[in-house]
């Protein structure tokens, strides 16, 4: 019964993620020139459209929250010591604003499953000493096989995306993360640098309070603005740096709409000091 189970859940993986996420790569190759870098760039653009109706409440929810930081601030002063009603409290107030905190972790989370399926895809097809051919058919719907004879090009500027994006320099031991890896775990660095300010308010706010939730909770926004950079060097790593390129693609796209709907946040200094911005 459970191995059942398990074998049904992989085949409705497969069925809803997989499957749509290896054709739409093909569709994309034959589109952009049979160039299977472009068709990853071209193809994450499309799912940040597609899945922007999502992403949008969530980018609007964490503006809301960072404007309600002083009257947050006054709640937590109010009612020091006594949880049941700062939560009553806090929760009230996202009422009256119609702010749902927990907005958020469907854009995430989706964010996951997308990115575990896109490795799926990538560890089935775009992997070293794998028949990338004979794996797409495998996978794609039966209109967009490729035919006999017929390769898929997976040169893209300086690498090959079924290997990682590493480079060895003579003399050392281990090899060092590429530009591509570089510029992905920085990109995710400044999306969380943007989000600064409400963590900095949120880290005055904890001082003031008894609460160890709070300094929980603002320790872990801390730290992930630089454990989502180290993820993404540790996996890119060791996996195809087509999956790095697609990180950075959509990490690019979310950082972008970030600035749009928030601002610079954390980064304003920066910006305004090199003039991107006014002060």
């Amino acid at each position: 019964m459970i191995i059942f189970t398990i074998t049904r859940a992989m085949n409705i993986f497969e069925t809803l993620l997989l499957q749509p996420l290896a054709s739409g790569l093909i569709i994309f190759y034959r589109l952009m020139g049979n160039n299977m870098g472009l068709a990853i760039i071209g193809f994450t653009v499309f799912l940040k459209i597609v899945l922007n109706p999502l992403t949008k409440p969530y980018m609007e929810s964490m503006k809301k929250m960072k404007d309600l930081s002083p009257a947050l601030n006054k709640i937590k002063e109010r009612h020091k010591g006594d949880k049941v009603k700062l939560a009553q409290a806090q929760a009230e107030l996202y009422k009256q604003n119609k702010v749902n905190p927990g907005s958020g972790c469907l854009p995430y989370l989706l964010q996951i499953v997308i990115l575990i399926a896109f490795f799926n895809v990538f560890s089935r097809t775009l992997y070293q000493n794998v028949d990338t051919v004979e794996s797409f058919n495998k996978l794609v719907y039966p209109g967009l096989r490729i035919i006999n004879g017929e390769g898929i090009n997976t040169k893209f500027l300086y690498m090959d995306i079924k290997t990682p994006d590493t480079i060895n320099i003579p003399g050392l031991p281990f090899s060092i993360p590429g530009p591509l890896l570089i510029a992905a775990a920085l990109i995710q660095f400044l999306s969380a640098k943007i989000s600064a300010p409400f963590v900095k308010e949120e880290e005055k706010i904890a001082k003031k309070t008894k609460s160890d939730v709070d300094d929980m909770q603002v320790a872990m926004q801390k730290n992930m603005i630089y454990m989502f950079p180290l993820m993404t060097l540790v996996i890119g790593y060791q996996f195809p740096s087509g999956l790095a390129l697609y990180w950075l693609m959509f990490s690019l796209t979310q950082t972008v709409q970030q600035v749009m709907s928030q601002g610079w946040g954390g980064l304003s200094p920066f910006v305004k000091r090199i003039g991107l911005v006014k002060s």
